[in-house]
């Protein structure tokens, strides 16, 4: 969900960017009298010496009693909007502890990135996987895996889960104490190239 805002955003920025750079540069430039083109009459250039605002523009509004508490309302949206997006971006959604229940009562802590690696050595183990990335997240009592495999060519998608389901999930759910390990899974294929034949 972040990847498709910051995504989108990103693009609405680059676009209007874009589309006031381009009015600048045929302004500045006069590119409409040079190549001999007319553009519409709400053109705010007209040649090279027009401002995109004119001094009366400006300050049209400045003595309104509503201008400047707007003008401030804008400007607090637009900096608690972008520090929202900052600490959006900077929390980390990866689950650095997971709670194991030792059955004394006082339990016990294990790091995630241990379980990671547990679950991505023996994810890489199963036939037909190349490769394997794994983030926990969740609660640390109620942990999620979020699972990447880049399969091999003869991997059979298959087989693959069974494994991973039966054998890799099962085991880091046994071995932490947890009760359930919901996991979502993403099957990738790993390019190569064609192999000759002679």
């Amino acid at each position: 969900m972040l990847g498709k805002l910051n995504r989108t955003l990103l693009a609405l920025t680059g676009l209007v960017l874009l589309a006031a750079g381009l009015a600048v540069l045929v302004g500045g430039l006069d590119l409409q009298r040079r190549w001999g083109f007319t553009m519409p009459d709400e053109w705010p250039f007209d040649g090279p010496k027009d401002v995109l605002l004119s001094t009366s523009e400006r300050t049209r509004y400045r003595n309104e009693d509503w201008w400047w508490p707007t003008v401030i309302a804008a400007l607090g949206v637009v900096v608690v909007g972008a520090l929202w997006r900052l600490l959006a971006q900077l929390r980390s959604r990866r689950l650095r502890q997971v709670f194991v229940d030792s059955g004394d009562g006082a339990g016990a802590v294990l790091r995630g990135r241990a379980l990671e690696d547990v679950v991505i050595a023996e994810a890489e183990a199963l036939d037909g996987v190349e490769r394997a990335r794994v983030a926990l997240t969740g609660k640390r009592d109620a942990p999620r895996a979020c699972i990447v495999l880049a399969l091999a060519p003869y991997a059979e998608p298959g087989r693959v889960l069974d494994g991973l389901h039966f054998d890799v999930l099962e085991s880091a759910r046994t071995s932490a104490g947890l009760a359930a390990l919901p996991a979502e899974a993403r099957l990738r294929a790993v390019s190569h190239r064609a192999a000759r034949v002679m």
